[in-house]
């Protein structure tokens, strides 16, 4: 960005992700769509009893998370704990920064703030169902990795 940006949450379109049972979210983008190179920053809400995404570890990109509001529980390689407001969470781009955070509240929705670097491509693992995707330069897949092929498969 080569400008300041001034933004009022209050005044932004959410997007609403609710594609399955475990997993829902208000996400308020906080900077205009990025390009490869700067921070995504993001902030999000989620109900109670549900995670924004699945247990993952990014290989690019780097996430930061700041509780705003609520009780997250966070689950990580080194086991799980609490997380509360003003709590800050670095997650590195490597195995061990693979990470769920889960809003465990029957009544209260946790509030956080994401900032993410953004690469140009990011691969991310998800080591509990066995899938990687593939983000960045229009592509936006995800595939099981028992569906690997070898490198000269159908050449």
């Amino acid at each position: 960005m080569e400008e300041i940006i001034f933004t009022k949450v209050s005044e932004l379109e959410a997007v609403h992700e609710n594609e399955h049972k475990d997993f829902e979210y208000m996400k308020y983008e906080l900077l205009p769509k990025r390009k490869e190179g700067q921070s995504r920053i993001s902030i999000y809400e989620v109900p109670p009893k549900k995670a924004g995404y699945p247990y993952h570890y990014h290989t690019k990109n780097e996430e930061s998370f700041y509780i705003l509001s609520g009780t997250g529980l966070l689950r990580t390689p080194d086991g799980e704990r609490t997380v509360t407001a003003g709590d800050f969470i670095y997650f590195p781009a490597n195995e061990k920064g693979a990470h769920i955070l889960s809003n465990p509240s029957e009544t209260e929705k946790l509030v956080y703030l994401d900032c993410d670097t953004c690469n140009e491509i990011d691969v991310a693992f998800y080591p509990d169902s066995g899938k990687i995707g593939i983000w960045g330069m229009n592509i936006d897949q995800m595939y099981k990795i028992s569906d690997q092929v070898d490198y000269y498969d159908g050449e």
